[in-house]
């Protein structure tokens, strides 16, 4: 599986033993400075710089610290130049004290909020490994690669979605996309994901499962704690998704598409749009457009690679407004690249393509058929 973040945060890595010698240094030549200086030039109210320094990345034993020694710095000062009880340096003392009183004091509430971030984040993986499980990387003749980039760097689970269910004659794979952003539309996307891992099995065919699927969304929105919103909230609620049956004996695979983007087949250089001639509404929506459910069938041949992904990826836009030209910047590649490293490739052209900052949650999955072994 593909990282989910592309970026590191390097600053954030720095170790604050080596920051530390940023705010010592800074005492060391205020201190020699404000000695050598004219009676008239007073610098002590710079010391106050070095425990409001080690606030930002330490915590308040290390700020107490850092602040004690810029008192002792101050004291020294006032020692040298003329006494402790000076009412200039008095003045600087008290506010140092009081100052390094409050950085400290703020050092101790970030690194609190800190661990509670590191616990959220915790809770946020774990609760992504039960939610969005990883695909598996090889079944039967199919290898698999997927991802999910989120647009938000703290988040780890959003509203696009992937699963796949291994079933008596092949495999069964659904990719989605929840309309919102947020608890609702993680919640949502769960409810659809345990719904297909509980129903994949069981349905003997692809309209089947999806309107199934269906069902349970329909049914959700019409819960009645839901009843609080508005008819036209309830209305813009859905789920676009797209189901495929990939069978271990045919070189086909059968697809249904509800609203979501169409799949994309990779077969040499050349890469085809794999568009149904009936597709169907998004889940959640059958109440506003009923259409019947239908599979259709496409060649899905030894060596051809097939690409789902979530519109996140093809509305992502660079600084001009130009949306990703997801085809052009696949065509050619299934040649050369297997499934992970047409989506690491993916990932990083992607990224680039948007500066760095992803607009909507991405998702792609990369499904290869691999040669019959001779």
């Amino acid at each position: 599986m593909v990282p989910r973040r592309p970026e590191d945060h390097q600053w954030s890595q720095e170790p604050p033993q080596a920051l530390l010698a940023v705010p010592i240094l800074m005492i060391v030549i205020v201190t020699v400075v404000d000695i050598l200086a004219p009676a008239s030039v007073h610098l002590g109210p710079f010391l106050v710089a070095a425990p409001a320094v080690t606030a930002s990345f330490a915590g308040p034993r290390m700020t107490a610290y850092v602040g004690a020694l810029a008192v002792s710095a101050q004291a020294l000062v006032a020692a040298v130049r003329t006494t402790l009880v000076d009412l200039n340096h008095s003045f600087q003392l008290i506010t140092l004290i009081l100052m390094s009183a409050f950085a400290t004091s703020f050092a101790a509430r970030r690194q609190r909020h800190e661990r509670e971030l590191m616990q959220l984040r915790s809770v946020a993986t774990a609760a992504q490994e039960v939610v969005l499980k990883p695909l598996p990387q090889r079944v039967g003749s199919l290898r698999i690669a997927s991802v999910y980039l989120a647009a938000e760097s703290e988040a780890q689970i959003g509203g696009d979605l992937y699963a796949a269910a291994r079933t008596e004659h092949g495999i069964r794979i659904v990719i989605g996309d929840v309309r919102g952003k947020g608890l609702e539309a993680v919640g949502d996307a769960a409810l659809l994901l345990g719904a297909f891992r509980g129903a994949a099995h069981r349905q003997a065919d692809l309209p089947a499962l999806m309107s199934f699927l269906e069902g349970t969304v329909s049914s959700d929105l019409d819960d009645p704690a839901a009843l609080d919103a508005t008819a036209e909230d309830r209305g813009e609620s859905f789920i676009t998704a797209a189901a495929l049956d990939i069978p271990d004996d045919e070189p086909v695979l059968h697809l249904v598409n509800c609203g979501h983007p169409p799949p994309l087949l990779l077969r040499g250089d050349q890469v085809r749009t794999l568009a149904v001639r009936h597709p169907a509404p998004p889940l959640g929506l059958t109440e506003f457009a009923a259409t019947e459910l239908s599979e259709e069938t496409f060649a899905f041949g030894y060596g051809d690679i097939v690409l789902l992904y979530t519109d996140g990826v093809i509305e992502a836009r660079d600084g001009g407004g130009t949306f990703y030209p997801l085809a052009e910047r696949v065509a050619g590649k299934a040649a050369e690249h297997g499934p992970d490293a047409l989506l690491a490739h993916l990932c990083k052209d992607l990224m680039r393509h948007v500066g760095g900052h992803l607009g909507d949650d991405a998702a792609m999955v990369a499904i290869e058929r691999l040669p019959r072994p001779s």
